[in-house]
Order: C-alpha cells, then structure tokens, then sequence
C-alpha cells in the first residue's frame, strides 16, 4: 500500500484535538516548557492563547510529529524512509513537520524552529493591522485579479475556485464586500499577519538564515514544497521553507504532483479535516481521512487495515 501524509496548516486547532496522544510524549514536553505552560490542552482551552502565532505554529508542529511518532508503532509502513511513503506534504507551518518526516529535520530541531517561524513572522507583522480571508465560489483568475486592484495579495492557491487571501485589514475588508458582490463565498480567517505575502519578506530572509545554521540534510522521501516543486537538497529544503513565508503557497501544485504518484490512501496528521476534504473534492477515487477524526490510534490503523 502506498500512502501519502499530509501535515494541517494553522487555523484549526483546538484543546481536545488528537485526543490519543501520550501527554508525556517527549515532543510535548519539549512544547510546553518551550511555551511555559504546564499543560498545553488546559492553556489551548483560552481561545486568544490558541490562536496567537507564537503559540499556534508550536503546538501544531509538535502535536503533528508527536502523532506520526505514535502512528509509527501501529502501522510500520508509516516510517521514514519507507517504499510505502509515496509524498509528504505539509500546508504552511505544516511543512515544517513535512520535512522532518522526510528526514530533512530532527524532531526536536524542528519544534524549536516553529517557534523561532512564529517569531520572525510576528516580528515583520508588528505594527501592521493585517488579515487573511478564505474566497471560494469564482476562479482563482478572478481572485487574483481583485487581491490586485484592493490592495491585497494572493496568499494560497487551494483550487480552481478556492484561495486564501493576506494584506491590511482595510484592503481585505474592501476585498470582502467586492468578492461578495460579484457572488463568491468570503471566510475571514482568525489570523493576524499577512502569511505568505511580500509583507513577510524580511521574515522569510531572517528565517532563511536559521535553517542554514540547523544542519539541514536531503530529504528521503518525496516531499513537494509549498512552491509546487519537488525538494531534492538541503540547501533546496532551506530555500523552500524560508521562501514559503513570503511567496503565494501553490497547494493545488502540491496535490497534483502528490496525485502522479499513485497512492493507494492519504492521511492528514492534524486538527480537523481540511486538506483530507480538499483532496476528496479533487480526487474522490484515492481516499483521504485525518487522524483527528478518529477517537483511538486502532480506529486509524483498522481503517488503513482495510485498504492495504
């Protein structure tokens, strides 16, 4: 059987999410003294903490790497490198985990470095009123063209009729009426930084800078990069997660190329469901499901079970 795993973006977390994870794992450990807490789903449980980037890109990134760890023991064909990895692939902070899944990153490297992301990022927000809005129902085509004449910028390509746009809040909230108008569905996002834009740019050298200092290696699975390309170095690695930050996220590209490769099953390692539903929509004959949907590790394992 040949699987693809996919890491969530930011957005969706929440205090119960995973519920099967070991709270002594090492990872969340490491998480919670990194972000001083004593417990990470009790401080999760404060929706302004659960949401705040500094806070958010760790706890996703740990909890997603600390849940393909346990997911390991239950279904071997789930370990790196493995000929049963067809793609990984992460949305966003995803990536990150993506690539320590691919062997680019140790696991404890990579959760420092979500919090040294979160950082940078916050850092060339700072003093800047922005936003991110969800705008679905119209072509990509016609996205684009708004973001360009409100003053906004194109953040993630989703689909043929799906993205995520970044900018100021007043732009976005002139985008918004405007999109509306013309008939599309608007989704603003509780995000408070302009991700993946040109607003990020001086994150995205900073953050650059790190990455060449964290021994970075080749990855050894097939890992697409958010950039629609296919990663093959350490220095490709680096380029890759640094230039996500400030560069329109091309994950329509993503599934593409996960898709040529043929897997049998793809799973989200998560909270919620969103790109297993993205996936569906585009591809209903390869089935996808996130971790986050089942209750226990058994319910994931016996459902992958029946697919081998």
């Amino acid at each position: 059987m040949k699987i693809a795993l996919l890491f969530s973006g930011q957005g969706m977390q929440y205090a119960d999410m995973l519920p099967w994870l070991k709270p002594t794992h090492p990872l969340l450990l490491q998480m919670q003294d990194q972000l001083h807490v004593a417990d990470w789903r009790s401080a999760m449980r404060d929706a302004n903490w659960a949401s705040t980037n500094a806070h958010a890109q760790v706890v996703l990134t740990a909890c997603a790497l600390a849940a393909w760890q346990q997911l390991q023991e239950r279904v071997p064909a789930l370990q790196a490198p493995s000929p049963c990895l067809a793609a990984v692939a992460g949305y966003s902070i995803g990536e990150l985990a993506a690539a320590c899944v691919a062997g680019v990153l140790s696991s404890s490297d990579t959760v420092t470095l979500a919090g040294q992301r979160a950082a940078l990022m916050d850092q060339a927000g700072a003093g800047q009123d922005s936003s991110m809005l969800a705008i679905s129902g119209v072509s990509i085509r016609s996205i684009e063209q708004w973001c360009q004449a409100q003053g906004a910028a194109l953040a993630i390509r989703n689909g043929p009729e799906s993205a995520v746009c970044a900018g100021p809040r007043d732009k976005l909230s002139a985008l918004e009426t405007f999109a509306q108008e013309q008939g599309a569905r608007c989704t603003p996002l509780a995000v408070t930084i302009a991700s993946h834009t040109h607003w990020m740019s001086s994150a995205a050298h900073a953050f650059h800078e790190q990455l060449n200092q964290s021994g970075l290696a080749a990855p050894n699975v097939p890992w697409p990069s958010n950039a629609g390309v296919w990663v093959h170095s350490a220095a490709s690695a680096a380029h890759a997660l640094a230039a996500q930050l400030m560069q329109t996220v091309q994950w329509d590209a993503c599934m593409e190329q996960i898709e040529e490769r043929q897997p049998d099953v793809v799973l989200e390692i998560g909270p919620g469901r969103s790109l297993a539903t993205l996936w569906n929509q585009r591809y209903p004959d390869i089935p996808a499901r996130c971790v986050d949907e089942f209750q226990t590790l058994d319910g994931v394992q016996r459902w992958m079970s029946r697919r081998a």
